[in-house]
């Protein structure tokens, strides 16, 4: 019972305020703009990157999250901004859409808490036309050994309070070992973030 209050009413609004900091917003800004056409979003959660959809270039919007408590708020935001989501309400390791329908991907602070991105990848890779892009932003894995230690002894922890999010994957990594290529990456610590949770890498992917 205490497990689902907690998931059922303080995560949502804990991983709400976590994820709509002013440099993670910021980082939002940098990346959904550039989604165009038939797009599905992973891990739409709570809606915080419909703001930033430009609208103008997109035909049509999927947006995938297992939480239902986060896909309801998401679905307040979208009436509210009066634009039309078709929202799956599923894990990306079973993506219920047609393969090879989708023009973009955009896959914000959501790869670290997928249990097993090997298989979500899979599945976005078979949803993506051939010349679809991923457009990510993640944070991950710190290339200093001092804060990556810290996060390696905190992951568990982090976990268990935050939904399953790890913040020591090597998201780049990840990416390349399910056969995506990449270019654009950029890497930095975002300001006013600390360093466990601020190690950001963004950039597009491709098949």
């Amino acid at each position: 019972m205490i497990k689902n209050t907690y998931e059922k009413y303080v995560l949502p609004k804990l991983l709400d305020t976590c994820c709509s900091t002013k440099p993670v917003n910021y980082q939002r800004k940098k990346i959904v703009p550039n989604a165009s056409g038939t797009i599905l979003e992973i891990g739409i959660g709570s809606g915080l990157n419909i703001p930033f959809y430009n609208f103008s270039n997109i035909d049509k919007v999927y947006g995938l999250d297992p939480s239902v408590e986060l896909c309801e708020k998401a679905m307040i935001k979208a009436k509210e901004l009066n634009v039309n989501i078709d929202f799956l309400i599923n894990g990306a390791e079973e993506i219920k859409l047609k393969s090879n329908s989708i023009d973009t991907v955009l896959i914000t602070y959501t790869l670290c808490s997928i249990p097993n991105p090997d298989d979500a990848l899979k599945e976005i890779k078979r949803v993506m036309k051939s010349d679809a892009n991923i457009l990510f932003c993640e944070h991950g894995i710190a290339p200093d050994i001092k804060v990556s230690k810290w996060q390696n002894r905190i992951n568990p922890l982090w976990g268990k309070l935050f939904g399953g999010c790890s913040i020591n994957r090597d998201i780049p990594k990840i990416l390349n070992n399910s056969g995506f290529k990449i270019y654009n990456l950029k890497q930095m610590y975002l300001p006013s973030t600390p360093k466990i949770v601020g190690y950001n890498s963004w950039g597009t992917a491709s098949l």
